[in-house]
């Protein structure tokens, strides 16, 4: 087992009846203060994935990927977990997000050349919130074409800030019908969301063989969207040049 899989369990003893060993909590969509629309700091991020036993973490901030760096750096530095760096990446017709980059995808594309982008760094795209008209998901008729051409490798088939469960039941059909791999994630954007969803699988290394371990793992999650306390807070100027 990997060591912050198994120090996870050693801070959260009632885990390790529950997980498997050899297997991990991912959770796989979740928000800094690098989005914009999140005030939850690096910080307040590492004491909330020790609090929810999560052992890898995917940040996937919206268009930036500066904060991810960081906490790969600082939360894998300390042996905290792991942290898979993403994106949502903002198309024309809606958000997908990009696991395991290494570069940043500029916002503003087609959903097709958007995709296209993530998988030329030999990264994993990965559809957030489908079917939501909530959220910025992407349209039924862009998911249809991109999924058909090949472009697709996972789907979020919970989302706990998704209110509707009729949703993200139609978000797992669709992810069955189509063969592709089944995620869940918190998109957290306050830090007492973090592993309100997330996938129990075995542990992997690298983006094909989280794919294919991701085949064999389990959903587990629950509807969080509380508002987070007001607090004066002063957050720096996050703000990319595109």
């Amino acid at each position: 087992m990997a060591i912050a899989a198994a120090a996870a369990i050693e801070r959260h003893p009632h885990l390790a009846e529950h997980t498997p060993a050899g297997f991990v909590r991912v959770d796989m969509h979740s928000h800094t203060m690098f989005s914009g629309d999140s005030t939850t700091t690096l910080d307040e991020i590492a004491e909330s994935v020790i609090e929810a036993g999560i052992d890898v973490l995917c940040v996937t901030d919206h268009n930036a990927i500066e904060g991810a760096l960081r906490l790969q750096r600082a939360l894998e530095g300390d042996g905290v977990c792991r942290v898979v760096v993403g994106e949502e990446v903002r198309t024309h017709t809606g958000e997908i997000i990009g696991l395991f980059l290494s570069e940043r995808i500029p916002f503003g594309a087609p959903a097709a050349e958007t995709a296209r982008q993530i998988r030329s760094q030999g990264a994993l795209v990965y559809i957030p919130h489908p079917f939501d008209p909530m959220r910025r998901n992407l349209t039924e008729a862009s998911l249809e074409e991109i999924t058909a051409a090949g472009l697709v490798d996972a789907i979020e088939v919970h989302n706990s800030k998704t209110s509707l469960q009729s949703l993200n039941a139609r978000a797992l059909g669709f992810g069955v019908e189509h063969a592709l791999g089944l995620g869940a994630g918190s998109d957290a954007h306050v830090p007492h969301a973090l592993g309100s969803a997330f996938v129990e699988m075995p542990d992997f290394d690298g983006p094909r063989e989280f794919l294919s371990k991701l085949r064999e793992g389990r959903i587990v999650g629950h509807h969080w969207d509380k508002a987070r306390p007001w607090s004066a807070r002063i957050i720096p100027s996050v703000t990319d040049d595109y």
